[in-house]
């Protein structure tokens, strides 16, 4: 079975919601402190063996390339001239762009986080890759994708992360599977409703953060295409389905030891970088002051 040394990122949201910090800048780009979000999924990708990244863009996207490019001479310069104490500095703006191979793709086609996957199916070829978002992420031990790619390896079939929610608004965010439980967090996944709410949730188990994904979801991300309506967008879910009705397996990975972060929305943003700058160790005594004086 070939090892996964691919992954997919969707970047090409236009990140209405944090308008207008987002009308020149992604939403991708966002720092959690001093590092963006990208960055967090682009480091745990690698951190799992991912060599070749895909990532599909769209307009007013080209700080991202330029984030994970090779640094300016005057960059460069302006750093050499702080003098040895800068040094590290150097070394981490230079890491950033030997993380990966990057390969950039334009988004065209429908409206939908289907459309990104078909984007990239002259890239992926024949093996099986992760897909994730660019805006959200689990910070897990072990890694979310190494807890999936476990799984994919034991069961050989795509594999969706999930997370247990517990309030009634999360029921109407995201995705849920349902099925039978086949080995302690795994479930054979039987259907997958959108944004269902609590009284039809097949389970309390949200879809969310990404997928192990095997190449023959090109087939049925083309059929669910076929069968849009007009002006309709294309999700990756339709295809699962899809792949589900065919009785194909799929299998559902409750992610363990993570916490959720869903950088996308407001709330959820100013927390996780909250969250981030309280673990670092020159910020935490003094921001947590500061909470506290104003609490």
């Amino acid at each position: 079975m070939p090892r996964i040394t691919k992954a997919v990122i969707a970047a090409a949201g236009y990140g209405t919601r944090f308008l207008p910090q987002t009308k020149a800048m992604p939403k991708e780009m966002l720092p959690l402190v001093d590092k963006p979000i990208i960055q967090y999924v682009v480091e745990e990708l690698v951190s799992v063996g991912i060599e070749d990244i895909v990532i599909v863009t769209g307009q007013n996207k080209r700080s991202i390339e330029d984030h994970f490019d090779k640094p300016s001479e005057d960059l460069i310069q302006n750093i050499k001239n702080g003098g040895p104490s800068k040094s590290k500095l150097l070394d981490m703006v230079t890491d950033i762009g030997n993380l990966a191979n990057f390969i950039y793709v334009r988004q065209k086609g429908p409206y939908g986080n289907g459309t990104p996957l078909l984007n990239s199916e002259h890239l992926i070829a024949d093996e099986p890759f992760i897909f994730t978002w660019s805006d959200d992420f689990i910070r897990a031990n072990p890694p979310r994708f190494q807890q999936m790619i476990d799984v994919y390896e034991r069961y050989k079939c795509p594999v969706l992360s999930v997370v247990p929610v517990s309030s009634d608004a999360d029921y109407d965010k995201y995705g849920f599977a349902g099925g039978s439980q086949i080995a302690e967090g795994i479930i054979d996944v039987k259907s997958i409703i959108e944004k269902p709410g609590r009284a039809a949730a097949p389970s309390n188990l949200a879809t969310v953060s990404g997928f192990v994904l095997t190449p023959d979801i090109f087939k049925y991300l083309r059929k669910a295409q076929a069968n849009l309506k007009p002006g309709a967008e294309l999700y990756s879910n339709e295809a699962l389905k899809l792949m589900l009705a065919d009785h194909l397996r799929i299998v559902a990975c409750e992610i363990k030891n993570g916490r959720y972060f869903d950088a996308g929305n407001k709330l959820d943003y100013i927390k996780a970088v909250i969250e981030f700058a309280l673990d670092q160790e020159d910020l935490h005594e003094p921001l947590l002051s500061f909470i506290k004086s104003i609490s």
